[in-house]
């Protein structure tokens, strides 16, 4: 094939990469991560009997937070989108993976999220995530959760509310996303120490 040849090739693959790529839509300026800033360290292990495991489960969230839009508080009966930002994944689901890493960095032990492992684990740590985003009157990011903590066959349900704000944080997706993750692991670490007792 000559070089004309190779060239109507490699226009084509791109043209159909950028196809499915786009979607017929402009992209968002940033895709939202959580990332937990306490990580158990590459060859790290942890054994032990499923039975003995922390299990952490997927949090309940209302619909506003159960949509990879971030929400924006306007008022206390007003809720809105923060623009041309989207998270990767639902929070829900990106905090229990941060707050399982983060368990795992800090408490040693075993740490399997949700599942079936709910039926056998030995801690299990669930709950509602009550605020993950932006508060247009403080201009602040608000993480809240609502932690629920069972030991199979040991003692009562435990619950406790943990928050983390960050001040000062510009309406736009960059600051943002850099403040929720902030506050996130936060909120993590304050679960974490928490559960270690």
């Amino acid at each position: 094939m000559n070089r004309f040849g190779h060239g109507l090739m490699a226009a084509a693959a791109a043209l159909t990469l950028s196809a499915c790529v786009s979607l017929g839509t402009k992209p968002p300026d940033e895709l939202l991560k959580l990332t937990a800033q306490d990580g158990a360290p590459v060859g790290a292990t942890a054994s032990g009997q499923l039975s003995d495991a922390i299990v952490v489960l997927d949090p309940e969230s209302d619909r506003g937070l159960d949509v990879l839009r971030v929400p924006v508080t306007v008022d206390s009966s007003s809720v809105a989108y923060l623009k041309d930002a989207l998270w990767v994944e639902k929070p829900t689901r990106q905090f229990r993976s941060l707050l399982a890493e983060t368990l795992r960095a800090r408490t040693g032990q075993l740490v399997v999220e949700g599942g079936d492992f709910e039926v056998t684990g030995k801690t299990l740590i669930g709950g509602r995530l009550l605020q993950m985003g932006y508060d247009a009157q403080r201009s602040a990011v608000v993480v809240r959760f609502d932690a629920v903590r069972s030991e199979r066959g040991i003692g009562p349900l435990q619950t406790k509310r943990f928050e983390a704000v960050v001040n000062g944080v510009e309406a736009k997706a960059k600051p943002v996303g850099a403040a929720l993750n902030q506050a996130a692991n936060d909120v993590a670490r304050q679960v974490a120490d928490w559960v270690k007792g």
